[in-house]
């Protein structure tokens, strides 16, 4: 049993930094809790993610969030009722535990069921809005040749990898705000095997990160994605869904974890200098835009018309007027950019 879970142990003490980084570490999103070899629970991404935004501090140790009312299997249980209770939680893993509750074996979905079966989650139709007009001038001279959503990942485009996305969730119905090359992007899209739902709408002039959903007034009658055409997110966006509609939202931000240390001692200095404090070394965390919202369709009223219009504005012009603008969290490595060169080589190598 030990060797099932090998790496993928931690003690309660462990921040939830730490967690999420040893998750994206191991590429795993459950790891088990124990206590000088006492199992004390599982936490999860989820767990995490919940935490956050419950403002919970990432150094806070996981045993503040350790959720004891899990459901577990028990050794006393017949196989098919603990298959049951996988099938009901969509359990990657089920702890099995004996009668004094400790820890005596750990069953893997993949080990038992079908891999498609996991998936089997009720789906979402929302519409999606795709920011496709920008130059991608970082990215430049690959740019010059094609448009941004076009460049490859693999063997397809980041574009194709992001409606993909949408598409398993159940959106399928995109609005494509373009401008740059757009001609470029409708034929190489007409081309392709899969045909996707699209209507573009054009872009004449720059209209800053959401000035172009203006055009869009009167189309969307339901809350909507906006994506960016230059990350990919490994994040079930029906999680953030289900988060934006239980927080009553007006706009959802899908945030990344980031996480910068500073490889020197730090001073904080006070009146004539003096120091007041010393960090040596210090870790600082931030929750990072990564350019993926939901808005509610009244969020449309308030961009307007033909005017430059950031979504930072639509922000903070929602916030001012009494509106709740939220944010879910995603681990760093579940985010991937490609933005600039290095990014985006750092992204090709991964996929």
């Amino acid at each position: 049993m030990k060797e099932k879970i090998k790496n993928r142990t931690i003690c309660p003490s462990v921040s939830l930094l730490e967690a999420m980084k040893r998750m994206d570490e191991i590429k795993v999103k459950t790891l088990f809790v124990l206590d000088n070899g006492h199992f004390e629970g599982i936490v999860t991404i989820g767990d995490i993610q919940r935490g956050i935004i419950n403002n919970y501090g990432l150094k806070e140790p996981v045993s503040s969030i350790l959720n004891k009312n899990k459901v577990y299997g028990y050794s006393s249980e017949s196989e098919e009722t603990i298959h049951e209770k996988m099938r009901k939680m969509r359990a990657e893993v089920m702890p099995i535990l004996d009668e004094k509750a400790e820890l005596v074996d750990v069953w893997f979905w993949a080990d038992i069921f079908k891999k498609s079966e996991l998936t089997q989650r009720e789906k979402i139709d929302l519409p999606v809005v795709i920011m496709a007009g920008g130059k991608g001038t970082r990215l430049k001279p690959l740019t010059n040749v094609i448009p941004k959503p076009l460049v490859p990942v693999g063997d397809r485009t980041i574009l194709e990898v992001i409606m993909d996305q949408f598409e398993r969730i159940g959106c399928h119905k995109f609005y494509m705000s373009v401008n740059y090359k757009a001609d470029i992007m409708k034929y190489y899209l007409s081309q392709l095997d899969h045909q996707y739902d699209i209507e573009f709408f054009m872009e004449d002039k720059p209209l800053g990160t959401i000035g172009s959903v203006s055009l869009l007034k009167g189309k969307i009658t339901k809350p909507f994605f906006v994506s960016n055409c230059d990350s990919i997110n490994e994040q079930d966006y029906r999680d953030v869904y289900d988060y934006h509609v239980s927080n009553h939202n007006d706009l959802t931000i899908v945030t990344m974890v980031k996480s910068f240390k500073i490889p020197y001692g730090v001073i904080e200095t006070g009146e004539d200098g003096l120091m007041v404090a010393l960090s040596e070394k210090p870790e600082l965390t931030y929750q990072v835009n990564t350019g993926v919202y939901i808005l509610n369709p009244s969020c449309i009223d308030e961009i307007p018309e033909g005017e430059f219009f950031h979504i930072t504005h639509l922000m903070e012009k929602i916030k001012s007027s009494g509106g709740r603008v939220g944010c879910f969290p995603v681990s760093e490595h579940a985010w991937k950019d490609m933005g600039e060169w290095h990014e985006y080589l750092k992204m090709i190598n991964v996929l």
